[in-house]
């Protein structure tokens, strides 16, 4: 590679897992010429602004850390969130990125001038950069739920990541509505708590059970003197079947590996259910794996107290004392908590991205969000994603994901680093190409295999990566410069 010739102004858009991890990959270059901007008051991301009860991840904890700051501290296998939200803290400041982060800053807009990236913060603060790397994340914009009568409720009514921690739940009658993961665990911790704890659900999910296992002192210590065994759990091949099994579910309706992971929740189903009125209520009429799995070792147990009740089927409206049912049944309750989702089609937006010639990405995206290869986008120069459209988030690490995403990036930016050119941006022929050839296999994956899930667009195709892990690396190791123009004078 060239010496570097060109001194480059970074701004980095969130203070996440991703955004720190650029800004740590900037600062090893001797890139220190950086902003992050970050919405929030604090730094992680989805770790800050979700606190609800139960939260934890549902990726191992030693495969949810940097691969070059890894932690033999957690206390259990599948880490609790307020751990993990702790380990982002701890690693801004061991890499000293407090002082450059922006907080309580929001963008509002970045625009592609001459050659250069504009940008406003919502308070009207601007700054120019030559490279922007948006990692503002998937999950961050609340997905309300379009339920008549939602403001009418005479009780507290919360979204799951706007915890109400000043309400109390003891003996509450309690309904919690959604069952993704973040449903799954709220109801799995509340059931312990709440007096009464209904879970309003349109169709039931498959679970995949899971150890709960804690660590010891003893076993923190072994992972302290030997960072070889922390490496077996993320990469060893237990980790590595466990990551080959579920890759290649996705990708064949049928494979031996989705018929494996099918005989293992039906059996969870089976053998953890007694009644089986209860267990046909929770048995899903699609396939394993076409949502997003959800692990629990907690969630059977929970449901079959006797203080809980799984209600599956439409909500006519929410009325000022509790719920009403399409079928007329009615719920009363105390505190309503929205286990909903999020905006997952929002991604940078409704930040006003413009690139060249004054371009908008929100019409660009208008039909759904698109990147090649979930990183780059045609004319928006300079202008990069990490974890973007169609990227694998389907249960895989998503730091694994973003550290060869950024491998990728960097390679990128060492052109403009060289003086090689002074924007480059994916050709558009190469994204349509891209996008033919993923929309093509997405149809054929387990995601699009006859169910309802925020993995869809408005046309039911899935906007995820439908190849193997394995491809993914393999592409994220260099990137294929006849895709790409290189500009020079921009």
């Amino acid at each position: 590679m060239q010496a570097d010739k060109r001194p480059l102004r970074f701004v980095i858009i969130g203070a996440g897992m991703a955004g720190m991890l650029a800004g740590i990959r900037l600062k090893e270059r001797g890139d220190t010429d950086f902003t992050i901007y970050e919405k929030g008051d604090s730094v992680g991301g989805t770790w800050r602004e979700n606190s609800y009860p139960g939260l934890a991840c549902d990726t191992p904890a030693h495969s949810y850390t940097y691969s070059f700051a890894t932690n033999p501290e957690w206390s259990a296998f599948y880490a609790p969130g307020a751990e993990i939200r702790a380990y982002f803290e701890q690693i801004a400041g061991r890499y000293d990125l407090k002082s450059q982060i922006a907080f309580n800053t929001e963008i509002s807009s970045c625009r592609f001038v001459d050659g250069r990236w504009r940008i406003t913060t919502t308070e009207g603060c601007e700054d120019v950069a030559d490279v922007i790397v948006a990692a503002t994340g998937v999950l961050h914009h609340p997905a309300m739920p379009d339920i008549p009568g939602l403001e009418d409720f005479a009780g507290p009514c919360f979204h799951s990541a706007r915890w109400d921690h000043s309400v109390p739940l003891e003996d509450k009658r309690v309904g919690v509505i959604g069952n993704g993961s973040t449903g799954v665990q709220i109801v799995s911790a509340l059931s312990k708590v709440a007096g009464r704890l209904v879970h309003f659900q349109r169709s039931p999910q498959w679970i995949m059970p899971c150890p709960d296992l804690k660590y010891s002192e003893a076993d923190k210590q072994v992972f302290r003197d030997d960072p070889a065994k922390i490496e077996e759990v993320r990469n060893g091949p237990e980790a590595s079947a466990r990551r080959a099994r579920f890759t290649a579910a996705i990708i064949d309706l049928e494979s031996p590996e989705l018929a494996e992971i099918q005989s293992i929740v039906e059996r969870n189903l089976r053998e953890s259910i007694s009644d089986p009125k209860l267990r046909e209520k929770l048995r899903p009429d699609y396939r394993a794996a076409c949502k997003r799995m959800v692990f629990s070792a907690h969630y059977y147990d929970a449901v079959q107290k006797p203080n809980v009740e799984v209600v599956v089927g439409a909500i006519e409206r929410v009325e000022p004392s509790g719920i009403r049912m399409k079928d007329g049944s009615f719920y009363e309750l105390d505190v309503i908590a929205l286990a909903t989702g999020f905006r997952v089609d929002q991604f940078v937006r409704p930040m006003v991205v413009e690139g060249f010639g004054g371009k908008s990405l929100d019409a660009f995206w208008s039909e759904h969000p698109r990147a090649y290869y979930a990183v780059t986008v045609p004319e928006f120069p300079n202008f990069f994603l990490l974890n973007g459209p169609t990227g694998p988030v389907g249960n895989f690490t998503l730091i694994d994901i973003a550290e060869a995403q950024w491998a990728y990036i960097d390679q990128l930016v060492d052109l403009l680093r060289a003086g090689t050119c002074d924007a480059v941006a994916p050709t558009m022929s190469a994204l349509d190409e891209y996008e033919v050839r993923r929309t093509e296999a997405a149809k054929r994956t387990v995601f699009a295999s006859g169910c309802r899930s925020w993995y869809l667009d408005k046309q039911g195709v899935p906007q995820v990566w439908p190849w193997s892990y394995a491809y993914f690396q393999e592409v994220m190791k260099r990137p294929k410069l006849e895709d790409y123009a290189l500009m020079q004078g921009q």
